[in-house]
């Protein structure tokens, strides 16, 4: 564990690791190997003054529609790690930033965003990004703990 991690227990906690996981899968030229965690999750954090430097009217690029489903891919695997039952991320964004992430187990839809202005996606910290990431994940295990014949299907 290297000091970063230790000094800060949120870079310790299952969704930050995962999101390091998935970031790192995405990273298919080596740039994050041996970038600490906060530095590869820093383009998550969006302050509320960079976002309004951000235009209203813009089209995401495929680097921003890697972060997102990178943190709906990272939502799944832990609802994996969870219940032992596979969970699907599947994610449509038009070209102009509108769209849909939808997290099924077995038949069962367990997460249903809509998404709006993604080229403008981030969170006010890592902190924030986290507890998005655990409410979402709480909800969808209640879901399968509520019809667990739908979500083995």
């Amino acid at each position: 564990m290297n000091q970063a991690v230790a000094a800060d227990p949120l870079l310790s906690t299952d969704f930050i690791q995962e999101m390091v996981k998935q970031m790192r899968a995405i990273d298919s030229y080596g740039t994050y190997d041996g970038w600490p965690a906060d530095r590869i999750l820093a383009p998550y954090v969006v302050t509320k003054e960079q976002r309004r430097a951000i235009p209203v009217i813009g089209d995401p690029d495929e680097i921003m529609l890697a972060r997102i489903k990178a943190f709906y891919n990272a939502i799944s695997s832990l609802i994996e790690k969870e219940c032992g039952l596979m969970a699907v991320p599947s994610i449509n964004i038009t070209h102009e930033g509108f769209g849909r992430a939808l997290i099924t187990v077995g038949k069962l839809v367990v997460m249903d965003r809509t998404l709006r202005d993604v080229h403008r996606y981030g969170y006010e910290s890592l902190s924030k990004m986290k507890d998005e990431g655990d409410k979402l994940l709480s909800v969808a295990l209640e879901i399968i703990g509520k019809y667990p014949e739908v979500a083995g299907l």
